[in-house]
């Protein structure tokens, strides 16, 4: 089963914003990030990954300057596999983002009206993994 793990917060003041959920809830920075598609900081509580990020580019036709709820990710097991489902179903493909990024690679996607969202099979950092299968850990 699929696990949401990553929030994506769009920022004027990442820093700012950063430090105040540091503070109120005592979560753990993961990743300071300043890359081609945004800047800001990896947050985590464990489980989920909340990114607040100054983005560089406009990938939800709302401008630069929007504020607010951007994207979430979701943890699968096979990218290929859920991207075939998710075009299947209406969805269009974003990009693909990979590489050297940490955590690992990613393929953004538009689900219905337009809704941003990532599928990994890596989890984000500072977040947990997807549960083994009883069958799969009695091996």
């Amino acid at each position: 089963m699929a696990k949401l793990r990553h929030i994506a917060i769009a920022a004027k003041d990442p820093d700012a914003m950063a430090e105040f959920y540091k503070q109120a809830f005592d979560f753990k920075e993961v990743r300071k990030t300043d890359g081609p598609l945004a800047y800001g900081y990896h947050l985590s509580d464990g489980t989920i990954d909340l990114a607040i990020l100054r983005f560089k580019t406009d990938q939800i036709g709302k401008g630069l300057d929007y504020t607010g709820l951007h994207h979430f990710g979701i943890l699968v097991d096979d990218i290929d596999k859920v991207s075939k489902k998710v075009e299947a179903l209406g969805g269009r493909h974003y990009m693909d983002q990979g590489g050297d990024r940490a955590g690992g690679f990613e393929v953004k996607l538009y689900g219905p009206e337009g809704v941003l969202f990532d599928i990994a099979e890596h989890p984000w950092t500072g977040t947990e993994p997807l549960p083994v299968e009883k069958a799969r850990a009695a091996e």
